[in-house]
């Protein structure tokens, strides 16, 4: 989707590595290690960078990090003004702690997306469950009838699904989007004795948690982070596959909306193909592929790893658009489903099964009260 696109795009990156940097010019002249008119054309530096992005990832690519150009590129901007100030630049940091935390930054404008779509998918579940609480129609097990259900409870199944892997997205969100601040060997040399209260500072200027110790090597963070969004695509890929079942054209219970140009055939006109879904699940099937490169990066080596974290980037980045389009193309689904109660209760009688659906309204209400207890409030 092209808001998830731009904010794990080029510009987006550097405006968070110019961010790092101005915030970090801040935080030291806060704690006396540069003088506030340093930092204030430091920061000026970072606000309107007169850089062209090509050829600045041209020169990270060959620099092997972005840091190396970037920091050149604002000591020569500063130094037209004060060759001192400009030797204050990016004083006490490393490379990695510019690109772990651009990364970060990142990351937190894409999980507001998440966060909004989930919303969204729960919000349109929780209506579908309540209307049909007692909307009986065929249970299907290992893909054959079973007992008589409601749409209700299975409309309840999807919620409490959506609602657990969301909630261990925002878990591992919050654990994830702290800064990175260590300096050369993680040690936070070089800063007299303030590296912490600067970090804490640059923390708080960026909107990120202080961590206990620099994460440089230690990557729990991020695998918990990509997992907890494979896990929010998976749960959103089952509600797609009992939609494109219930859409076969022998079941025919549920389909999605009705959206011009959209889920034809170019061959057989009287088709209605449950494109959205096929989106969803195209997605799930990817995710698991993207976590375990940044769980195979976890063994990273000693203060600061090879290889490993510089894996991760786009491999995070990759995950919050392949999971944000799934949640997106969900969306439409689950606000627009069609269904069609008179087709379910032919089939339920078509089976021979009985009526009796048990206590599956009850149990739906009984999602609906968790999921009311439970949801995040603004």
């Amino acid at each position: 989707m092209p808001e998830m696109l731009a904010i794990f795009g080029d510009e987006a990156l550097l405006r968070a590595a110019l961010d790092f940097e101005a915030a970090l010019a801040g935080a030291e002249a806060a704690e006396g290690l540069i003088p506030q008119a340093a930092a204030a054309l430091i920061a000026a530096a970072c606000a309107e960078p007169s850089i062209e992005i090509g050829a600045l990832a041209e020169a990270a690519a060959h620099a092997g990090t972005l840091a190396i150009p970037l920091v050149a590129h604002l000591r020569g901007l500063v130094g037209q003004q004060d060759p001192t100030a400009a030797e204050q630049i990016h004083l006490g940091a490393t490379s990695q702690d510019l690109a772990d935390t651009a990364l970060i930054l990142q990351a937190k404008a894409g999980s507001r997306l998440i966060e909004r779509e989930a919303g969204r998918i729960a919000a349109a579940l929780e209506a579908l469950a309540e209307t049909h609480l007692d909307t009986p129609m065929l249970g299907r097990t290992l893909l054959q009838a079973a007992l008589p259900v409601t749409f209700g409870l299975k409309a309840g199944n999807w919620l409490l699904g959506m609602d657990e892997a969301a909630a261990r997205f925002r878990t591992e969100r919050d654990r994830a989007l702290v800064v990175q601040f260590g300096g050369a060997a993680g040690s936070l040399a070089g800063l007299g004795g303030k590296g912490f209260a600067v970090g804490e500072r640059l923390a708080a200027a960026l909107g990120l948690a202080c961590p206990v110790t620099p994460w440089h090597a230690r990557r729990t963070g991020l695998a918990g982070l990509g997992t907890a969004l494979a896990v929010l695509c998976g749960a959103a890929g089952k509600i797609a596959r009992d939609i494109s079942l219930l859409a076969q054209t022998e079941i025919a219970e549920a389909f999605e909306p009705r959206i011009a140009g959209r889920g034809g055939s170019s061959a057989m006109a009287h088709k209605r193909n449950p494109t959205g879904c096929q989106i969803v699940l195209s997605a799930a099937l990817r995710t698991p592929g993207l976590t375990a490169t940044l769980l195979a990066a976890l063994p990273q080596e000693h203060e600061r790893g090879l290889g490993g974290w510089q894996a991760e980037g786009p491999v995070l980045a990759e995950l919050y658009q392949v999971t944000h389009g799934a949640l997106a193309a969900l969306v439409t689904i689950v606000e627009g489903l069609e269904l069609d109660p008179a087709r379910m209760r032919a089939n339920l009688d078509g089976a021979g099964i009985g009526t009796d659906t048990g206590e599956s309204a009850a149990l739906a209400l009984r999602a609906l009260d968790h999921h009311r207890k439970t949801r995040p409030r603004e």
